[in-house]
């Protein structure tokens, strides 16, 4: 399968630059898989569609503060993006412009904290060591990582959904960024039930498919965790069959990743689970999802979720109805 198949035209405008406030307020495309159906709704009316009894996992990552700049001794900018923690103040992490950080080379972000490169891998990663080695004071010198696509500088605790809790994740999983507390409490009082998991997003959003045919991509692993309560609350909802909703395209990797394992109480481990038509899905029934940029891994699970014809017809009908791409932008439901 050709990745050019995954493509589409998007003006440069509808990539939204900021989020909408509130949260909630931005529009939803409903896509029906049975009958290829299309409506358009806004995000706060998704109470209609989930009903008492289903199961909303929601991926817990937080983003940190993953973005530092600093200067060589020669007086060269260079910016560092954290991606995994090695252990406390040494971190794995793309460097721009690489070629500049050698082994050896030392990068002041302020006074108070520098960084040396240990290692250069060979996919062009560099482990860093920085001094103090402390992550409390990384973080408080860092900036919120947002995707090259935005422009303007918005705070991390916007580019974090409500309900983030475990920190690791270098980008947001976008797709719970619409989420308010007033709606997941109006969710909960119709008895809808949530569950939670955990994927560290990392390198994989950042590097683009550059194969030409799908199958020769190679994801990135992801570290992910589905605790003991989680896993009883699938149990239970396959055995009432009722249905399993994934908020956003990582928590859907972390289900169909432990889905294909051995059964456990509990699931940890790093997933490269690459999801793509045609692919069977053995524990997500609907996914709430963002619209995604053109030829990427994350367009290619939703087109194996709902059809890649669907998929780019509803793509093609969100640009002719404006609706706003990527990260701050509008949100699918795909049932």
């Amino acid at each position: 399968m050709k990745v050019s198949e995954f493509d589409y035209e998007l003006p440069p405008e509808l990539i939204a630059q900021e989020p909408v406030e509130p949260r909630d307020s931005s529009r939803l495309m409903v896509l029906h898989r049975s009958t290829r159906r299309i409506e358009h709704r806004i995000f706060w009316e998704i109470v209609e569609y989930l009903n008492p009894g289903d199961l909303l996992v929601l991926n817990v990552s937080k983003v940190i503060p993953a973005r530092l700049f600093g200067k060589k001794k020669t007086g060269a900018n260079i910016e560092i993006l954290l991606l995994e923690r090695v252990e406390n103040g040494v971190w794995k992490c793309l460097v721009r412009p690489g070629q500049k950080v050698k082994k050896g080379v030392e990068i002041i972000i302020n006074g108070d904290l520098s960084a040396v490169c240990i290692e250069r891998s060979e996919d062009g990663t560099r482990i860093m060591e920085f001094h103090p080695k402390d992550d409390e004071i990384i973080f408080e010198k860092g900036r919120t990582p947002l995707p090259p696509y935005i422009k303007k500088e918005v705070p991390l605790e916007r580019y974090q959904t409500v309900y983030a809790k475990e920190e690791g994740s270098v980008a947001a999983p976008t797709a719970g960024l619409h989420f308010t507390t007033e709606l997941m409490d109006k969710l909960k009082e119709k008895g809808v039930e949530f569950a939670e998991v955990i994927l560290h997003v990392g390198i994989g959003t950042f590097r683009p498919v550059k194969a030409e045919e799908v199958e020769k991509h190679k994801m990135h692993e992801e570290f992910y965790r589905v605790p003991r309560e989680t896993v009883k609350k699938i149990e239970e909802t396959r055995r009432k069959s009722r249905r399993i909703v994934a908020v956003g395209t990582t928590t859907v990797r972390t289900l169909e990743t432990i889905a294909r394992l051995p059964k456990r109480e509990e699931y940890v481990g790093k997933t490269d689970l690459f999801i793509y038509p045609p692919f069977e899905f053995k524990l997500v029934d609907a996914l709430i999802t963002n619209f995604h940029l053109p030829r990427s891994t994350l367009l290619m699970l939703v087109s194996a979720f709902a059809g890649k014809d669907f998929v780019m017809e509803a793509y093609r009908e969100a640009v002719k109805r404006r609706y706003r791409f990527f990260s701050f932008g509008d949100a699918m439901l795909i049932l």
